[in-house]
C-alpha cells in the first residue's frame, strides 16, 4: 500500500524544494530519495526523457513505482516525451502525484490536462525557454502548476538562463490575476540551474517551487545545501516584501 501523501498545494514551508533524481546515484536510488527527504526536501522531481522530444533517454513508470514506497512526499513527474497521453495512466498507477507536460507534445492540451486530473493527479504545463506562456490563458481552470524551464531540457547540470526571470514575473502576474478573480491556486515551479547563489533572485521573480538537481545531489551534505537554499529563499522573500 502506498504511503499517505500530504496536501500537494500546501507545505510546512511556504516554498517547496524538489530535488531532481536525474542527478542522483541510480545505483542506490531508494537510499538517495530517502536521504534527501530526511534532509528536508518537500517533493521528489522525476524527469522523464524519451530521446525524441529531448535528446536524452532516462526513466519510466517502473522506476517511479520502485521509489514510491521509499518516500511519503509528493512525486512530481515531468514528462519530456511526445506524445504524452499514453504514459499518463501508467505514471498515475506508478504513484505520481503531479504530472506536467509540454504543450507542444500534446495534440489537445485541454484534454491532456483533464486526463491527468481524471487519474487523480495534479496537472501542470511546462514551458521551454523560448516558448510563449499563451497556452496558460486558455486552460487556467485545469492548472495546478506551471513549470518554467530555465535551461533547454534534456540534460542536468546546465546554467540558469537569466531571461527566465522576466518570464517568471509574467507567469506570476497571470497566476495572481487568476487567483484574485476567484480561481484555484496554481503553483509556479522553476527547473534548471537553480543554486544557492541565484535562488533568492528566482524567488523574488515569483517562483514558489524549486527544482534542484546537481546543486543538491552533487553535494556531500544534502541537509546543509537544502538549508542554504531555504535561507536564500527567505532573503528573496524579504526583498520581495
Amino acid at each position: 500500500m502506498p504511503p499517505e501523501i500530504p496536501n500537494i498545494m500546501s507545505s510546512q514551508a511556504r516554498c517547496r524544494i524538489a530535488p531532481s533524481i536525474l542527478s542522483a546515484d541510480f545505483a542506490r536510488l531508494g537510499e538517495e530519495v530517502r536521504n534527501v527527504v530526511d534532509a528536508g526536501a518537500d517533493w521528489i522531481h522525476f524527469d522523464v526523457m524519451d530521446n525524441h522530444y529531448v535528446p536524452n533517454l532516462t526513466i519510466g513508470p517502473m522506476v517511479c513505482a520502485a521509489i514510491r514506497p521509499h518516500v511519503s512526499v509528493p512525486i512530481d513527474v515531468h514528462l519530456m516525451v511526445e506524445p504524452v497521453d499514453e504514459l499518463i495512466p501508467m505514471f498515475a498507477k506508478a504513484g505520481a502525484d503531479i504530472i506536467t507536460f509540454h504543450p507542444d507534445a500534446s495534440r489537445h492540451v485541454d484534454r491532456t490536462l483533464s486526463l491527468i486530473r481524471d487519474h487523480g493527479c495534479k496537472a501542470g504545463l511546462v514551458f521551454n525557454p523560448a516558448e510563449s506562456l499563451s497556452h496558460m490563458d486558455y486552460v487556467m481552470d485545469k492548472l495546478d502548476l506551471v513549470l518554467l524551464m530555465s535551461v533547454n531540457p534534456g540534460f542536468g547540470g546546465q546554467s540558469f538562463l537569466p531571461a527566465t526571470l522576466t518570464k517568471l514575473r509574467q507567469a506570476r502576474a497571470r497566476i495572481d490575476a487568476w487567483t484574485a478573480s476567484g480561481g484555484q491556486p496554481i503553483l509556479l515551479e522553476v527547473d534548471g540551474g537553480v543554486k544557492p547563489d541565484n535562488i533568492a533572485e528566482i524567488r523574488r521573480a515569483g517562483a514558489d517551487t524549486f527544482v534542484a538537481g546537481s546543486a543538491i545531489f552533487g553535494q556531500p551534505d544534502y541537509k546543509q545545501v537544502i538549508e542554504a537554499l531555504r535561507s536564500e529563499i527567505a532573503k528573496g522573500e524579504s526583498l520581495q516584501a
